[in-house]
């Protein structure tokens, strides 16, 4: 592989990491990225779950580190996530996701609205307020919902954890993203252990852009803990629109 390619790809995984340690949506931008450089596209599912899984660790530690995750709704999505994962990854075996995807074409705008226009949208921490109950039940729907949608759909995954432990269990957007990092490097590890059974990680390329996208979780995530909610929920927006865009092409390629 030329070395230009490998300097694209790099890049366009520092960026990638950057992002999705701020407000999640990252593989939005790196797996193209590692698709346009001419891997076949497991292998180029391979090497995007191995930098991300890498680089989400890093941003990990620096949230737990700074006390930025809620234990109990982590720990209890974790297990529901995996769960909804292979649900949602059998389904995906049986049924059409075309209306689905013109459901969340429709609705993630509505949400960009409504973070919008909610001013003091992840502002405070407010799920000690709950009741234990509902707490439970709710990180139990998060995990349920969201790990489902990972493995039926996939882009976005982090973004809508963070949506879903804000709007549901009112936790501030630090902290949200912080519970959606653990989230999602469950999810990758899982995945990552089977891309690399099959041999489907082009190591040449993917250590390098591994080296990259940890760069871009570091200063991802030292940003987000720094700023809060400034930062996060600006690129929250921008993600979203990213989804739909990726979205409305993918229902255009199926049409």
């Amino acid at each position: 592989m030329e070395i230009e390619v490998i300097v694209t790809v790099c890049f366009f995984v520092f960026l990638a990491g950057l992002i999705d340690s701020i407000a999640g949506g990252g593989g939005l931008i790196s797996l193209p990225a590692y698709i346009t450089s001419g891997l076949p596209v497991h292998m180029a599912l391979g090497c995007n779950k191995f930098s991300s899984a890498l680089g989400t660790i890093v941003s990990s530690i620096r949230f737990w580190r700074n006390k930025r995750v809620h234990v109990k709704t982590a720990a209890i999505s974790i297990v529901c996530a995996l769960a909804g994962s292979m649900a949602g990854a059998k389904t995906v075996l049986y049924v059409d996701d075309y209306i689905f995807k013109i459901i969340l074409v429709i609705l993630i705008p509505l949400v960009g609205a409504f973070v919008t226009c909610k001013k003091n949208f992840g502002t405070e921490n407010e799920v000690d307020s709950l009741k234990n109950r509902r707490v439970i039940a709710l990180s139990i729907v998060t995990g349920l919902g969201i790990g489902f949608y990972d493995g039926f759909i996939g882009p976005g995954t982090g973004t809508f954890l963070i949506f879903s432990y804000t709007f549901l269990l009112h936790l501030d957007l630090v902290t949200a993203s912080g519970n959606a990092k653990l989230v999602n490097l469950a999810s990758n590890v899982g995945a990552l252990v089977l891309f690399l059974t099959h041999g489907q990680v082009y190591f040449a390329l993917a250590i390098p852009a591994a080296f990259c996208g940890i760069a871009g979780n570091f200063i991802g995530s030292g940003l987000a803990l720094k700023r809060g909610s400034k930062i996060i929920k600006p690129v929250f927006l921008v993600v979203l629109g990213l989804l739909v865009f990726n979205l409305i092409f993918s229902l255009l390629e199926q049409a």
